[in-house]
């Protein structure tokens, strides 16, 4: 069998397989199986062509004229390559979409967020990074279709594939509402009669497989998670401005955290779950993969302690997990806004004061308002 697995972007032109009377339903059938026995909660196929998916590219390219993508440029840079399968993986014709489920069994999310002296990490990111564990659950998945084809047509026959999990510009949420196994929520996010606690993943591929029937949606008339956001970040159902998300800013913002907003953010240093937390389809989720599990106790960890940590620290303790990505320097920004929004005690003080003459302008500039906060000057 010629197999190609292509890692990088590939804009050649590339014709998708021969209809060799391989029995699709039948194969179809067996991917969900053995996707299930890798750890993925639902798999579902979608068409490639993302006409089937207008409304999402139109929805993409509206929330980017609206400059809603804040300071995530290559939002833009490639929106192309995200309303264009082919451009990814040369000859795609369908999706093969997967959801795995990451709730951990951790401390209670909103007794963290109540007690101010504590750290709030979105769930996703106390255990195991979830690119690669998803990424090797999807490449197994798609060495065993591969096998199944080499038993059924031979070696000579063609299959090209690729795997993604938030790892190239993929249209997720649509592909994943398109075949069937989520909706668009209000919050913007993948929705499942199992809630949102799950990471999607894809394999883009050459292979025509017959589509499933589109999710349907199933918010009705609940707004709980725009009403619930801190930020009021949800500006309206299934449009979200990032500039205002706490996860962006948080994650995704370099430089300094806009004066207005830090109060809001509370003791949020990582992300931001409130629009999960509230959402009534959560009270059906189920705890995910052992490797999503909380680590170090960082589920009910404290900001100073937190704060204390120096660089060699934050990168041995962090060690494969996605919070490593932002940088000690942001660690401790963001560490210092909740520090600056939680109730003043001697020890946030000297913790705040210990940060004071960092060499990082960006790590002294919040540490001095946080000062200002707990000093009595909010």
């Amino acid at each position: 069998m010629l197999v190609m697995h292509i890692e990088h972007s590939n804009t050649r032109t590339l014709a998708p397989l021969p209809d060799s009377g391989i029995d699709k339903a039948a194969l179809v059938k067996k991917i969900r199986q053995w996707g299930k026995e890798l750890g993925f909660s639902s798999i579902g196929i979608a068409h490639a062509d993302t006409s089937y998916a207008s409304d999402a590219v139109i929805q993409l390219d509206r929330w980017l004229k609206l400059g809603r993508h804040g300071e995530m440029d290559y939002m833009a840079k490639h929106r192309e390559l995200r309303a264009t399968p082919p451009m990814l993986l040369a000859g795609t014709v369908s999706v093969v979409s997967a959801r795995m489920p990451y709730w951990p069994q951790v401390a209670e999310s909103k007794q963290v967020l109540a007690n101010g002296e504590m750290a709030y990490i979105s769930r996703y990111a106390l255990g195991r990074d979830y690119h690669r564990r998803v990424r090797q659950g999807l490449q197994r998945l798609a060495k065993r279709i591969e096998m199944e084809l080499t038993e059924q047509q031979g070696q000579d026959f063609p299959f090209c594939y690729r795997v993604f999990s938030d790892s190239a510009p993929v249209m997720e949420v649509a592909f994943a509402t398109q075949a069937g196994i989520s909706w668009q929520g209000k919050h913007t996010l993948a929705l499942s009669r199992e809630g949102s606690w799950h990471f999607l993943g894809e394999i883009y591929t050459s292979l025509d497989l017959p589509a499933d029937a589109p999710g349907d949606g199933h918010c009705g008339t609940c707004s709980l998670c725009i009403k619930t956001c801190p930020t009021s970040a949800i500006v309206a159902p299934y449009e979200l401005d990032a500039n205002l998300c706490i996860s962006y800013l948080t994650i995704e913002l370099h430089g300094p955290i806009p004066l207005h907003l830090r109060p809001l953010i509370g003791n949020r240093i990582y992300g931001c779950d409130d629009c999960q937390l509230c959402c009534p389809w959560n009270r059906f989720a189920r705890i995910g993969d052992p490797d999503f599990a909380a680590r170090n106790g960082m589920d009910a960890a404290k900001l100073v302690d937190l704060f204390a940590w120096n660089e060699q620290e934050f990168e041995q303790r962090l060690a494969g997990s996605p919070i490593r990505r932002i940088g000690h320097e942001r660690w401790l920004r963001n560490i210092a806004v909740a520090l600056g929004n939680a109730k003043p005690t001697m020890d946030i003080k000297s913790a705040l004061l210990a940060r004071s003459n960092h060499p990082s302008a960006l790590v002294r500039e919040h540490v001095a308002w946080a000062l200002s906060r707990v000093s009595g000057a909010k």
